[in-house]
């Protein structure tokens, strides 16, 4: 009978709560935000502008993958093995690849955004590589093998590359690939890194081309500089090997914090060996200053990750990205960036200008990084293109710190970049670490118009499009403002599982406002709605005020700000970024010096209150803005001390109490026919005080004690004002307070709650109504609203279960388990109720893990978690072309391998075509079809449908015939020219089916067949070096025979005849796009060869006539007769223009 009572006591007459029966609380899982675990790695798409994300297997959640596209567009893929964990994540082409921690390899569609098929390899993986041109994934093992698997085939290839390194070291044991990465000119070549050195292997020769094992010897001081070992040989293993962008050099990682650059193109030797500080550090006898003191031995960190970078125009601009390796003892650690400049060029250039290349890069600069933390990986972010290792141009670097947290920052300038607008919002859980959240009710209409205005780099996500939704274009929305660990507080919408209109996050930078960057610790944050202003305490006791507004000084430096006194307002509206232009400008501060804030409120007309841990409490009219109250919880609480006979017994001296929860209502008090602003201050000790706030004559406001009432013995946790007639909520609202004038009178209650208790009573000092908790603590409580049906108090509790009870009675309506959601085996993290927020239209906001909060609807049907149903996936996102070797390269005998031909090297010649080229090949006969409708009958359709029927080695044919045609080296008839291209075409059958030595000996000699060659390259003297470089080493390995070149009429070196001003402008023409139709391409290669001609003319109009072919072949023939070669000249290469 004890809930009949109750309505009486708490002077409130009618049923709240009359509607509401156990069967409209159901739950539903509408969404979660964050990530569920720490993050383990990360891999971005720059073709479908894509980040994904993997997070570790712990007791919050399973290891799983998520995608990121575009605003809130998203993804979680989960791993096929139970307990696995992420630790390669790849994107390639329209698949993510995945290796796990039980050595998994998962290929994902992210078209379909599910697993394609799972690959178990026999042992231990430790290395993956892929590239977006291949249908393969490279899986090096522990055991030093290479195995292949057929994503498109989903199958294991037959190809297999053999623990190479036994060539060089048969005894040892353990030989695991460390690292693999494809040559990024030639995806023929592979760079493979095992723990005891590197080798660069052919996929043409089927054999290891060189081997790189690095070696301290004694008296060198080594990656680490140990003096103990400085007697004695070392052989650091290696941890990662990196190509240079054009493949001349290779860059490898050891243990030790060693970085050795080597040369590939000669004779395999090193350049250099160096670390972050100290270069030489393999030559003997070389001093070097440790990080540390002369006297202490500082320990390096490892060299976690390195990246060799391209420039986007020219890819020989090259600058490393280095991870790791940073002294323990250095003042601060970060990302190493060496930004190299241009690379030297090889033909002309000596071992000493290389090797100093090197060891002096151009600048040298730390990409900073928080106090006290170490970045283990990185992820960058290119601009347009996957190629060169996913180091093509890129503008950002997002870091992975041992905490788990992220941090983006910007390439190469280091600058850190907000993930606000830039990133999902679940990354910002981790972008800094999430500390607490709370909700605040906001218009709809008044949302949409809170869209800030701030200068902000390239997207970084720009993919996928979100599946629309219904809209709730009614009602209130639902925003969190959330806290980081960085001071840095965002707003946003997290929807109520629906579309959300406006997507933006608000972000408010604590650090800038207050005026320092350390100790910057938010402890309380209030924000109202309506007027669109922020309060935040700190645990230093400023509190800070931000109002909605314009920057006055948007993209300049500001005005120096006041200093700050203690105990009065400080104007700090010209303490904002000057990057905002509209936004939450930061208004006022002040800076109580009474220990850390411990509760701020806000209202929506134009108040706001903080408290405290001294216990003092300052009110604050922000019209002013004034200070209109300031008091103490002492003042209050005192005359409370003659308590009972268990107070007695207790110690003498008082505990030290302070507010914990602020609150603003407008009602009537108990007594009064009139409402008034009223402020309720709840302590930790269980009183609540009520302060009237009343107008002034002179047109301020002025506050006065109205009351006190002890409730508890323990702190207070909510202050909800209710309505005593409707059950509404009777908050100090701009509506309520602007009919004030007119004499209404609002009958309010106070609905208190405690970790023990509940109390309904009318302000100021009833005592009301009480029910207490005998089993459980009560760890948060909001007040709810389903309809029409009526209101509620729901409580979270420490025995993780949800509790609604009726209003006036107290009576439990029912009970929620949040530990395991309609039976699914998830749930809320108990051990966060505190910090969990409960909506007025019945939604819990509420963390599940360390970053990751749930969204739930109590009023709901039982609906599990569903999966979004965004789109990831544009197939009009084509991949750029795979960078490939050069003109010269190909003249000089370097066979091109392209992506068509790996199918036949790695999957074998009996394995038909992959499902992209069914895909492409329907694709194209589509457009046929359409082009034929529409009348397009004219010879290079015809010519181009003709092309589509040629097999594959017809296709091989007739590549070779318009690459010798662009390159304008003959003077034959089409006719001719397929005759002459016929024995070429024999011997690559040959190769390619054998995949031997010997066919390659034997393609060169039939090619060459010759004992001299003579060759001269009129104006083009880097490709004339390069030829000679390339085909010395041919002719005395093949055939005995020498190259003789020179500068004809002294072209070259006296005087420079370059027909392009660059090696990009000089490509660009030369390289002519692929295309089916031989009209199409007669006419290309015609325009490109009539630019070279126009450029050369232009270049060297003053004395190119002076090196016609007249004259080099004179010149030729008396090198014949000096050299004594008897009979003609064999062969003879020769170009001008």
């Amino acid at each position: 009978m004890a809930h009949l009572l109750r309505g009486k006591q708490a002077g409130i007459q009618n049923d709240l709560s009359a509607g509401l029966q156990p069967d409209v609380f159901a739950i539903d899982d509408l969404a979660r935000y964050g990530v569920n675990s720490q993050i383990a790695c990360m891999a971005y798409d720059p073709v479908q502008s894509l980040l994904a994300v993997g997070t570790k297997s712990s007791q919050f959640g399973p290891g799983q993958i998520y995608m990121f596209g575009r605003d809130r567009v998203q993804a979680v893929l989960p791993l096929p093995a139970h307990g696995a964990s992420p630790k390669t994540l790849q994107f390639c082409a329209e698949k993510l690849v995945c290796l796990d921690s039980k050595n998994d390899v998962s290929i994902y569609s992210i078209e379909l955004k599910r697993l394609i098929t799972s690959f178990s390899p026999p042992g231990v993986v430790t290395a993956l590589c892929t590239d977006p041109m291949l249908d393969y994934a490279l899986v090096g093992m522990q055991t030093g093998d290479i195995l292949a698997f057929d994503m498109d085939r989903e199958a294991v290839a037959p190809f297999k590359i053999p623990n190479l390194w036994q060539e060089v070291d048969s005894r040892a044991r353990i030989l695991s690939v460390v690292s693999l990465q494809f040559h990024p000119r030639d995806i023929g070549t592979l760079l493979i890194g095992y723990s005891q050195g590197a080798a660069i292997y052919s996929f043409k020769l089927n054999k290891a081309l060189r081997f790189f094992h690095y070696e301290v010897p004694r008296g060198a001081a080594g990656g680490d500089g140990d003096p103990t070992s400085a007697n004695i040989i070392r052989r650091p293993k290696l941890t990662q090997a990196v190509w240079h962008p054009t493949g001349t050099f290779i860059m490898t990682g050891h243990e030790d914090s060693s970085i050795v650059f080597w040369d590939t193109m000669k004779d395999g030797r090193i350049l250099t060996a160096r670390t972050l500080t100290d270069t030489n550090i393999a030559t003997p006898g070389v001093a070097r200053d440790s990080a540390g003191s002369r006297q202490t031995f500082a320990v390096k960190e490892p060299l976690f990750k390195m990246s060799w970078c391209a420039n986007q125009q020219d890819p020989e601009d090259t600058a490393i990205l280095i991870a790791g390796g940073q002294s323990t003892q250095a003042p601060s650690k970060g990302l190493t960036l060496f930004e190299m400049g241009r690379t030297p060029v090889y033909a002309t250039s000596a071992w000493e200008t290389l090797i100093a290349y090197f060891d002096s890069p151009k600048r040298q600069r730390i990409l900073p990084t928080p106090p006290g933390t170490e970045v283990v990986d990185y992820c960058l972010i290119p601009r347009s293109t996957p190629h060169f290792a996913g180091a093509h141009d890129p503008v950002a670097v997002i870091a992975l710190l041992s905490s788990g947290e992220l941090l983006t920052l910007s390439f190469p300038s280091g600058l850190p970049i907000s993930p606000s607008n830039q990133l999902h919002v679940s990354l910002t859980f981790v972008h800094p670490f999430i500390q607490s959240l709370h909700t605040a009710q906001i218009g709809r209409e008044k949302w949409l118009g809170l869209q800030e205005r701030r200068q902000q780099g390239p997207k970084i996500l720009q993919g996928g499009i979100e599946l629309p939704s219904l809209i709730r274009r009614h009602g209130d929305r639902n925003i969190i403002y959330s806290v980081h660990a960085d001071g840095t507080v965002r707003l946003w919408d997290p929807g109520h599982g629906d579309e959300i209109e406006n997507e933006k996050v608000l972000q408010v930078d604590i650090a800038r406002a207050v005026g320092h960057w350390d100790n910057v610790a938010v402890t309380a944050t209030s924000f109202a709605g309506a007027s669109a202003e922020l309060v935040v305490g700190l645990r230093s006791g400023e509190v800070v005020v931000f109002r909605w507004g314009t920057n006055r000084n948007a993209g300049r430096d500001p005005p120096p700000a006041q200093p700050t006194q203690p105990g009065v307002l400080t104007n700090v509206v010209n303490r904002v970024e000057a990057s905002l232009s509209e936004g939450l400008m930061p208004l006022t501060m002040l800076d109580q010096k009474d220990g850390p804030v411990t509760a701020v409120c806000m209202s929506e007309i134009g108040f706001v209150a903080a408290a405290f841990e001294g216990g003092s409490i300052a009110l604050i009219d922000l019209r002013g803005p004034a200070i209109i109250l300031k008091t103490s919880v002492q003042d209050f609480a005192k005359g409370n001390k003659t308590g009972s006979l268990r107070r007695r017994a207790s110690s003498s001296e008082p505990k030290p109490e302070w507010a914990t929860k602020l609150e603003f209502s407008i009602m009537a008090l108990e007594g009064e026919n009139y409402s008034s602003i009223l402020l309720h201050v709840g302590t930790s000790l269980g009183n609540l005080a009520t302060f009237k706030i009343i107008p002034d004559p002179s047109g301020r406001y002025t506050a006065q004690f109205a009351g006190h009432l002890t409730l508890d013995s323990t702190r207070i946790i909510s202050i909800t004002p209710i309505s005593a007639d409707s059950g509404k909520a009777a908050a100090a609202s701009q509506t309520v307070m602007g009919n004030l004038r007119s004499g209404i009178k609002v009958n309010g209650a106070l609905l208190v709650v405690t970790p023990t208790s509940i109390s309904l009573f009318r302000p100021a000092t009833s005592k009301g109504a009480h029910k207490s908790f005998d089993n459980y603590f009560c760890d948060s409580a909001g007040y709810i609203r389903y309809q029409d049906a009526g209101h509620a108090l729901l409580t979270l509790s420490g025995d993780g279960k949800a509790r609604a009870f009726s209003l006036p009675q107290l009576r439990e309506i029912t009970t929620l388990d949040l530990t395991n959601i309609n039976d699914t085996g998830s749930g809320l993290d108990v051990r966060r109720f505190p910090s969990a927020s409960i909506t007025p239209s019945g939604h819990i906001l509420a963390f599940t893990g360390p970053s990751e909060v749930a969204l739930l609807n109590i009023f709901g049907t039982g609906e599990t978690l569903h999966r979004r149903q965004d789109r990831l996936f544009n197939p009009d996102a084509l991949i750029p072309p795979r960078p490939t070797i050069s003109n010269v390269q190909w003249l000089t005998g370097t066979q091109h391998v392209t992506p068509s031909d790996m199918d036949i090297l790695i999957g074998g010649p009996e394995r038909p075509p992959s499902k992209r080229m069914i895909a492409q090949s329907r694709s194209e006969e589509e457009q046929r079809r359409q082009a034929a409708r529409v009348g397009a009958g004219s010879s290079a359709v015809a010519a181009r449908d003709a092309g589509q029927e040629e097999g594959y080695w017809g296709y091989m044919q007739r590549q070779l015939a318009e690459r010798t045609e662009k390159l304008g080296l003959v003077g034959d008839s089409m006719e001719n020219l397929e005759q002459n291209s016929k024995s070429w075409v024999d011997d690559v059958n040959k190769f390619v089916s054998k995949q031997k030595r010997g066919a390659a000996t034997g393609l060169i000699k039939a090619r060459f067949g010759l004992k001299r060659a003579h060759e001269s390259w009129g104006t083009w003297d880097r490709g004339r070096n390069d030829i000679y470089n390339a085909l010395s080493g041919f002719l005395a390995n093949y055939t005995g025979g020498n190259v003789v070149t020179w500068d004809p009429r002294g072209t070259g070196w006296t005087l420079p005849a370059v027909c392009f001003a660059n090696d990009t402008e000089r490509t660009r023409v030369t390289n002519v796009p692929e295309a089916q139709g031989t009209d199409y391409r007669f006419e290309e290669t015609w325009n490109g060869n009539s630019a070279i001609a126009a450029a050369c003319k232009e270049a060297l109009k003053d004395f190119g006539s002076l090196i016609g072919s007249a004259y080099t072949a004179r010149d030729m023939m008396e090198i014949v007769t000096a050299s004594g070669e008897d009979g003609p000249l064999p062969w003879l290469k020769n170009g001008t223009i």
